[in-house]
């Protein structure tokens, strides 16, 4: 098949731990990849957003990125994009005149704005949200900055594709309670690049190796929670914890979320026990995964949540809040640890136990590794699109 991928701010060359550079980054490049590898042509559609940036790029064979000239070549965030959207589907609909696909895969609200625009009814458009507005604005309030449009823009996007592919049972429940049906839905969740992720290789080195580290990762925001850690450290004491993430390092004294995380720990008399790496290469984080003793996710809400899959096929114990997909993939008590969002007293207890007991971390972290070789490798999760594909592909050419 030729398969056009949408994705308007997530670039997937972008380096991952920029404010608006994650999971999806990572979620477009590689299942673009693995589809490649079956012998698809994959082209990714992506926002210009640097002027000197080419506007032809391999990623690799199968794989190329193209750059769209909409609105100007600059990074902008997210959230400011909407008014961009239709120069962005105009631009592609001209493209598929010459080079037209057999499906087309839009990832998040915006880049599905401008798939549907430049698809016209001409070609099935599969959508994946990676985050919902209504979820976002239960948790955030008043602090969500996205745009006004987001909920009732999303609510008809359900309507519009051909299928949804969710990629967890919450975001499946989300939907259908915005009134999509569920013969719209599919799931298949994210995925993890095994050959990258796993428990060999090397390990960084530890500066305080008496000390038990507990490591977490992510953009630096405050819904990820990295302030409950900073909250528990009074509680665990010889108890290391290292945050990846946010901009690079000599940045960090600029970043506002990094600048509160830092006094809280001065605040709480742990600052000595707290380290901000900032912002980490993708190619360096299992080296840094394999020097915790527990890599842990405590967001107040997560769409689906890479970093506890990436850990376990690392071969670390995990612990995480009993949100969105991390509430599928973390079983309680069997692969990983789960403890209620925004609960510091059940979040002291749980590393407690976890950091107190070398067997049980031992026995979490063998059933994590197997689980996630099994089913979240690359793939298995494109297998599962790819027939979610066929099936939408059939489905059209019978009409």
């Amino acid at each position: 098949m030729k398969i056009a991928m949408v994705s308007e701010h997530s670039d997937p060359t972008a380096s991952v731990g920029d404010v608006d550079a994650g999971g999806q980054n990572v979620h477009v490049a590689a299942l673009s990849q693995a589809l490649a590898k079956k012998k698809h042509q994959v082209t990714v559609y992506t926002r210009r957003d640097d002027p000197h940036s080419p506007d032809r790029q391999w990623l690799s064979p199968g794989v190329v990125v193209e750059r769209i000239p909409a609105g100007e070549p600059r990074r902008v965030p997210k959230n400011e994009l909407l008014p961009c959207m239709a120069m962005f589907g105009e631009l592609l609909r001209q493209r598929w005149k010459d080079w037209m696909p057999d499906i087309v895969h839009s990832h998040y609200w915006m880049s599905a704005l401008a798939a549907l625009t430049a698809a016209d009814g001409r070609f099935p458009v599969v959508h994946t949200y990676h985050s919902l507005g209504t979820v976002k604005r239960r948790h955030l309030g008043a602090a969500d900055t996205s745009p006004i449009e987001r909920i009732p823009v999303e609510k008809a996007i359900g309507q519009s594709v051909t299928q949804i592919i969710a990629t967890c049972r919450s975001e499946a429940e989300e939907l259908m309670s915005m009134g999509i049906g569920r013969n719209r839905i599919s799931i298949v969740p994210c995925g993890v690049d095994l050959h990258r992720f796993n428990p060999g290789g090397g390990e960084a080195q530890r500066e305080h190796k008496p000390r038990r580290r507990v490591l977490t990762a992510g953009r630096l925001m405050e819904y990820k929670g990295f302030d409950l850690l900073i909250q528990a450290l009074p509680h665990l004491p010889d108890i290391e914890l290292v945050i990846a993430g946010g901009p690079p390092a000599p940045s960090l004294i600029r970043d506002p979320e990094a600048r509160r995380l830092q006094k809280l720990a001065e605040r709480l008399g742990v600052g000595n026990r707290v380290t901000f790496l900032g912002q980490v290469l993708r190619q360096d984080m299992p080296i840094l995964m394999r020097s915790a003793d527990v890599v842990a996710c405590t967001p107040w809400f997560e769409p689906f949540g890479l970093v506890p899959l990436e850990a376990m096929a690392c071969g670390k114990p995990v612990l995480v809040t009993a949100v969105g997909g991390l509430a599928d993939t973390v079983e309680d008590g069997v692969n990983g640890t789960k403890v209620p969002p925004r609960d510091v007293t059940s979040l002291v207890h749980a590393l407690h136990v976890l950091l107190n007991d070398a067997d049980l971390r031992q026995q979490l972290a063998a059933t994590g590794l197997a689980r996630v070789r099994a089913q979240y490798g690359w793939t298995r999760i494109s297998d599962e699109t790819e027939k979610v594909y066929r099936t939408v592909t059939e489905s059209v050419n019978a009409e």
